[in-house]
């Protein structure tokens, strides 16, 4: 059963309706096209709606078409997907014809006068049977690449020797130049949102209280201390915020988070888009379409306009109730960035690899090589063994050894007597150490060779 929210506090203080807050404005000069009379008007998050200055027009935007020569546009969303619905689409010059590989599902925009070739995502063969170009969304800017195929192979060389027990096959994917080059299709999403919301507000201030409690003898004692307490207001207002190229990966055939691990894209440097960018690179068709990709941005900008409620409300704590998003002035582009694609199949699971084009970040996942892990496991127990030996050795030693004691005369016999030719000489030395002579007897009491040493030594 899943976890019951917590209960909302109880307000102590009256509601308080705050003012539209505007925490991010379109650019200055942005401009739509008035759909009665043609104008371009420039869009005031303020009065929301698009009101033409020339006729007063208030009407969805429109398609814009270029603004200028030479630059990157963006489409109105609504009216495009009208056009869409129409089965008005088109075709990237040079590759008016599409197949789709069996293996992962990737549609692969073919060259002109090119037949079949293999998938850059799986290396599944792509079967002789193109389709034309149909419904298609054209893309309009590009970043080309600047990391050739020996920069590639140089960053991915880079990231492999970073990788601890991969397999060495892996290193001879770079070392073979099996690295394609790609263009993948994303779309950028720009919307002003507007966020109507009511929540509360939750203020920390401390009071002293008195508490009693029983000392050791049973007495009750009187005691103070100082507690931090909430005050809860009800809030409710509307942020209001533009959302500038929220970039969504239109490929569903390489896993998102790997994907995702390759931006920040440098969205500036997009281009106008040309055909000639393409030559002799893979293009891949979108998967996610225009509409889809739109939820997906709506997705990601959902965590700024929470972080933006929470900021409007303020306090200490916030807790929002209830939350209403409407997104206006929704325009969109539709781009190719450029990828360096590996694909590598090992202990038949597919893994993959991908460069960006422009900075030679490197996302991939990556195998484990049992061999290489159970040698290192193996070098270990057999180092950890003989440290273990040399301790043990160094400590049996040690343990027959006592220096610096003198043993007792009756110890020496009992040692003599299982050795008598071999400890004879020694002790004698000893028991003349001790002042006794061969049979445990002061030397003083005897005359002889002994006494005489004794007398010169003293």
């Amino acid at each position: 059963m899943p976890d019951n929210p917590p209960p909302l506090p109880q307000a102590t203080e009256p509601r308080v309706t705050k003012e539209p807050t505007l925490t991010k404005a379109p650019p200055a000069g942005k401009l739509f096209p008035c759909a009665k009379c043609g104008a371009k008007v420039e869009f005031d998050p303020r009065t929301r709606s698009l009101k033409c200055p020339y006729c007063g027009h208030e009407t969805a935007i429109s398609d814009s078409g270029k603004e200028k020569d030479g630059a990157v546009v963006e489409h109105d969303f609504d009216a495009y997907v009208r056009k869409l619905e129409e089965g008005k689409g088109g075709e990237i010059a040079g590759r008016s014809s599409q197949v789709k590989c069996t293996g992962c599902g990737a549609v692969v925009l073919l060259e002109d006068k090119v037949v079949t070739e293999k998938c850059p995502f799986c290396g599944t063969h792509l079967e002789n049977k193109p389709e034309s170009v149909e419904g298609m969304i054209p893309p309009e800017s590009i970043i080309p690449f600047e990391l050739d195929q020996r920069g590639a192979r140089q960053a991915f060389g880079k990231w492999v020797e970073g990788l601890w027990f991969a397999p060495s096959a892996l290193k001879k994917l770079a070392d073979l130049g099996q690295l394609t080059g790609i263009y993948i299709p994303y779309w950028t999403y720009d919307a002003m949102t507007y966020s109507q919301y009511s929540g509360m507000r939750g203020d920390d201030y401390q009071e002293t209280e008195t508490y009693t409690e029983k000392d050791a003898q049973g007495n009750d004692v009187t005691h103070t201390r100082t507690v931090t307490r909430t005050r809860w207001t009800p809030v409710s207002g509307e942020v209001q915020h533009f959302f500038d190229d929220v970039l969504v990966c239109g490929s569903k055939s390489v896993p998102e988070h790997l994907v995702d691990r390759l931006e920040p894209w440098n969205l500036k440097e997009l281009e106008v888009f040309k055909a000639e960018f393409l030559a002799g690179l893979k293009t891949e068709r979108y998967a996610l379409g225009l509409s889809d990709g739109l939820v997906v941005a709506k997705r990601r900008m959902e965590p700024t306009i929470v972080s933006l409620i929470n900021q409007d409300i303020g306090g200490d704590h916030q807790q929002i109730t209830t939350k209403h998003t409407r997104y206006l002035a929704v325009t969109f582009k539709h781009c190719l960035l450029p990828l360096w694609v590996a694909n590598y199949r090992y202990q038949e699971k597919l893994f993959h690899i991908l460069i960006n084009g422009r900075t030679g970040k490197v996302s991939g996942e990556r195998p484990w090589s049992f061999w290489k892990i159970f040698r290192l496991v193996a070098v270990i127990l057999v180092v950890v063994g003989l440290i273990t030996g040399l301790v043990m050795s160094f400590q049996k030693s040690n343990s027959h050894s006592t220096p610096g004691s003198v043993p007792h005369p009756t110890q020496q016999r009992k040692v003599s007597q299982s050795s008598p030719s071999f400890h004879q000489h020694s002790r004698e030395l000893s028991f003349v150490d001790a002042g006794l002579d061969a049979w445990g007897s002061p030397i003083t009491a005897r005359a002889g060779p002994w006494s005489t040493i004794h007398h010169l030594a003293t």
